[in-house]
């Protein structure tokens, strides 16, 4: 093959669709194609007029237009136009003129029908358009992705092994050494049907029962577990594990509408899924001091990248990697109570910001506060909860979360008050959106209890969603604040880089990339009155209220997908060489597939900021 030909070879294979288009396909287009050179401002379509090629940019840049003459879209290197027409009547349906001058190689339409009959990838991405090829590429990663399509029910080896909810201690005790369970479901008798009210561990007996020395004869119901974390046949095995994760339990009743199916226990997981970070989770609790806690948080990159690997999601990595620093958090506090006794008043602890949607990386910082009882009295109670909040950050930040620069954290007597301050606090940031009020919208807003009275966020959450989602005023001000982040993507589909300092040449994938996403579906998720933290539950919350259009939930849901991925690869690459990860990414260190469908993702992200302009008018707060 001739060296001019090699060369455009090369080139097609490092864009999409012909990154991974077959050799033999490659060798047909190399031989047929034209080459052509369009001077800035002249026609490369007209339109209506007859089109026999598709039209691939090798350098340059050129500008699409609709029939009507308003703007489409624009290309630049590596990208394709034309095939519209090829696929209806050979007829230009989207004019098209050189911005610059501009080298195109024409691809024959004998060839592109070839292509298109024979080449199922090449197929879809014609056919497609941004969005659509987005979700086409995640496709494929998520039928490669075996975590992704195990259910539960391929655990469950046995029947459930179920008792009355009246039986005393002793046999119950009985029951689940006979039949060789670390626990007993206990069923309620008195309905027409027996149902599910509880469940009974071995540690619960260890713990409730016999370190308490209560009388054999105590019954069952006194110690049992009435709020049950349940699952059902149809999730995934990932789904439990976040479950497990999320509300630190170590047994799943199985459910099949009111019936229950069977019973998954930690152990289970672990054995199908045997590098878990279910099983790092489960090392964190049995840990007795900090000491040993900062040695086991050693792992925690090694499980990140581990996960990667398995080609799990944004979603399973981000709730596993919350509930990895959820974990240390529960066992700083529990190891911090038995330092300095039983709280004086109820509290909270309280997650913020990617913690709590379940969305955090191996690069964090901590985000916490507390939630007192209303009962709390500062001069008798907070030097406690000053100490055990010291103590905790303190012992985060040896386990490598640092220390919040914003000072967000519960050491921060400001955001360590009681339920009542707290409404209060979040009552005056929406009636009075300034801009201290919105940044701590933006952070607060996104909140999780972690340890001790869950009640009291679960109330907190509550309130925001219902008041939230009837100020008008406030949701257009925190759209306007959404709208300050922007997608790096130039005005030719370029990527827009730092221009200075260590991170010249990058743009970064969370302040440019999935924040812009986060912010925007926070202000769709409060004005539909959505209780929900994680960025995918907030979606599917504002797609049942149709606040937005269908396909635009599916494709900022891809659009986020896409970017995270790309930037959890990005830290994952970075520990395994050696180096500190971070968010900065340079193009040249992105594959061919990676740039082209992130250009796609952002333009999603582009649009639905647009969107979100013209929904909220945030225009008209300005004066305000």
């Amino acid at each position: 093959m001739q060296a001019e030909l090699i060369e455009i070879r090369n080139h097609l294979t490092q864009h999409s669709p012909f990154d991974e288009m077959p050799d033999e396909f490659l060798d047909r287009i190399v031989s047929s194609i034209e080459i052509a050179y369009f001077r800035a401002g002249t026609d490369i379509l007209k339109l209506d007029e007859p089109n026999t090629n598709l039209h691939y940019v090798r350098s340059g840049a050129v500008e699409i237009y609709r029939r009507s003459g308003e703007l489409y879209n624009r290309i630049t290197e590596g990208e394709i136009f034309g095939q519209f027409g090829l696929l209806m009547n050979k007829s230009v349906r989207f004019p098209a003129k050189a911005l610059e001058d501009s080298l195109i190689y024409l691809i024959p339409d004998e060839v592109f029908q070839y292509l298109w009959e024979n080449d199922e990838s090449f197929t879809d991405f014609v056919e497609t358009e941004n969005h659509s090829r987005l979700r086409s590429a995640l496709s494929r990663r998520e039928k490669s992705n075996q975590p992704m399509t195990a259910r539960v029910t391929r655990l469950i080896s046995r029947e459930p092994v179920m008792a009355p909810n009246t039986v005393r201690l002793q046999e119950a005790a009985r029951i689940m050494t006979d039949r060789g369970v670390s626990a007993l479901l206990l069923m309620d008798e008195n309905g027409d049907k027996p149902t599910l009210s509880g469940i009974i561990t071995d540690r619960d007996l260890r713990t409730r029962a016999l370190c308490e020395a209560l009388p054999s004869e105590t019954p069952i119901s006194d110690i049992m577990t009435e709020e049950l974390i349940t699952t059902r046949t149809s999730a995934f095995i990932f789904e439990a594990m976040l479950t497990m994760l999320h509300n630190n339990v170590h047994h799943l009743p199985v459910m099949e509408g009111d019936t229950v199916r069977g019973v998954i226990a930690l152990s289970d997981i672990v054995k199908h899924e045997s590098q878990s970070s279910l099983y790092l989770v489960s090392n964190i609790y049995h840990q007795q001091d900090v000491k040993g806690l900062r040695r086991l948080s050693k792992e925690v990159p090694n499980t990140f990248v581990r996960m990667v690997r398995e080609d799990a999601n944004s979603h399973m990595i981000g709730s596993a990697m919350a509930g990895i620093g959820r974990t240390f958090s529960q066992r700083l506090l529990e190891l911090g109570e038995e330092k300095l006794g039983p709280p004086p008043v109820p509290y909270c602890f309280m997650a913020l910001g990617s913690m709590a949607r379940d969305e955090q990386l191996v690069v964090t910082d901590q985000d916490n506060a507390m939630v007192l009882d209303d009962r709390f009295d500062p001069e008798q109670h907070d030097e406690y909860f000053l100490a055990l909040a010291k103590f905790v950050s303190d012992g985060l930040a040896e386990c490598g979360y640092s220390y919040c620069t914003g000072d967000i954290m519960a050491t921060n007597q400001k955001w360590r008050q009681p339920l009542k301050v707290w409404k209060k606090y979040f009552a005056d940031w929406i009636e009075n959106p300034k801009a201290e009020a919105l940044l701590n919208s933006n952070i607060f807003f996104d909140l999780d209890g972690i340890h001790g009275r869950i009640e009291y966020t679960e109330e907190l959450k509550t309130f925001i969603a219902e008041k939230a989602s009837n100020s008008q005023r406030f949701l257009a001000m925190l759209a306007r604040n959404a709208l300050n982040r922007t997608p790096p993507l130039g005005f030719f589909r370029t990527f827009v880089m730092e221009e200075s300092g260590r991170q010249a040449k990058t743009f970064n994938l969370k302040r440019r990339g999935t924040a812009p996403v986060s912010d925007l579906i926070r202000v769709h998720a409060l004005a539909c009155g959505s209780r929900a933290q994680n960025t995918f539950n907030r979606l599917k919350a504002i797609g049942q209220t149709k606040l937005i259009p269908e396909d635009g939930v599916d494709n900022l849901r891809d659009a986020f997908e896409f970017i995270a991925i790309v930037r959890i690869r990005h830290q994952a690459l970075s520990i395994e060489a050696g180096r500190e990860p971070d968010n900065n990414v340079r193009p040249e260190d992105l594959s061919p597939f990676e740039r082209s469908h992130l250009k796609d993702a952002f333009q999603v992200v582009s649009q639905a900021q647009k969107f979100l302009k013209f929904r909220y008018n945030p225009q008209a707060t300005r004066n305000v």
